[in-house]
């Protein structure tokens, strides 16, 4: 059966991803400008754990036409998230302060590849679930192609030294997750939604026939 999401779930949903956008993206518009900082670390490791509100409530609200596929990306794409919001915050609250010999030996013994694994879940969750939001054409297809594509890189690339690509691909990641989270939140406002949906060839929210489950 379509699995229902209220409207004040997905409220809840997309507020917790706007603010796990802003996390990502404003520390990172300011890192151009002062270089990583405490307190910019600080903000980010946090980001993750808003995410997670935000999947699950995008999932829940395209569920009815994405199908088994849609189940596995979810699955994969909620682990990864997981996995890869504990890296983050270790590499911004645990591994930042240290010197760079103390982050080497850390490094050397399970953690750096456990670092590596997480990223790699995250990133294959990410692009199976940004194909099922494609695929869905419930939510904008702008968003949905930077979920599939640039949050994978945004999984590898974060470990690099800090640069102006690296701080481009947070804001990218961030401002991708506030686009989801505010049409999640106009998914509440029927009128407005099947307004939108006219013009901009998506399905309104509500309105998903099932997909074959066979």
């Amino acid at each position: 059966m379509p699995t229902t999401l209220s409207d004040r779930a997905a409220r809840i949903g997309a507020l917790a991803g706007t603010l796990a956008g802003l996390l990502v993206g404003l520390p990172a518009l300011a890192e151009i400008f002062t270089g990583e900082t405490t307190t910019t670390s600080f903000f980010l490791a946090l980001s993750p754990a808003f995410a997670l509100p935000l999947l699950t409530a995008l999932h829940r609200r395209q569920s009815a036409v994405t199908g088994h596929f849609g189940e596995t990306a979810y699955v994969v794409n909620l682990i990864g998230l997981g996995l890869f919001g504990g890296a983050a915050f270790a590499a911004n609250l645990v591994l930042f302060p240290l010197d760079d010999a103390a982050v080497d030996r850390a490094l050397s013994g399970p953690a750096g590849p456990a670092l590596i694994g997480s990223a790699a879940v995250f990133a294959v969750g990410c692009a199976l679930f940004g194909a099922a939001m494609l695929r869905a054409r419930v939510f904008p297809r702008l968003p949905s192609w930077t979920y599939a594509t640039a949050l994978p890189l945004f999984a590898f690339l974060t470990a690099l030294p800090d640069s102006a690509l690296t701080s481009t691909l947070h804001i990218v990641a961030g401002a991708t997750l506030v686009c989801l989270a505010s049409a999640l939140w106009e998914s509440t406002r029927p009128a407005t939604l099947r307004k939108r949906s006219l013009t901009s060839g998506r399905r309104p929210v509500g309105s998903e026939a099932p997909m074959d489950q066979g």
